[in-house]
């Protein structure tokens, strides 16, 4: 399914649901949302976007390797939950840094660090298992 309508309207396409990923792992635990919901609509978006134009193409846009992606996302899920360990506490207990910047409260905390590390995961395994299929669709 490679028409010009689609591979003209799927890169936009790629970059809206992208977008709304990002809005759907910020909204997080207080409405439906996070990392898992948001990672699958991202990877929904690299599987469109290689349909349209192509493997190579999307993993020249990716830049690294999608289980390097996934390793990192692991990688953050579990600090996340580690930093606990810093203040005596519980394994995943949630630790907030609060601080001003430009005059708005900011406040970054460990269950937006763990969200983001499974952001990472989901997009990253489900991506290369997308684009595996399609490399072998191709042949």
């Amino acid at each position: 399914m490679r028409t010009i309508i689609f591979r003209t309207i799927a890169p936009y396409l790629t970059a809206l649901m992208v977008l709304f990923s990002v809005f759907v792992l910020l909204r997080g635990h207080n409405d439906p949302g996070g990392g898992f919901i948001g990672g699958l609509i991202a990877a929904s978006a690299l599987a469109i976007f290689g349909i349209a134009c192509g493997v190579a193409s999307v993993r020249r846009a990716i830049y690294f390797h999608p289980m390097g992606i996934a390793a990192f996302g692991l990688f953050l899920a579990a600090l996340a939950g580690m930093l606990s360990f810093f203040k005596a506490q519980a394994f995943m207990t949630s630790q907030w840094l609060i601080f001003d910047l430009f005059d708005v409260e900011v406040a970054l905390s460990t269950p937006m660090v763990f969200d983001i590390g499974v952001y990472l995961v989901v997009v990253g395994a489900i991506g290369s298992i997308a684009l595996a299929l399609e490399e072998r669709e191709i042949d």
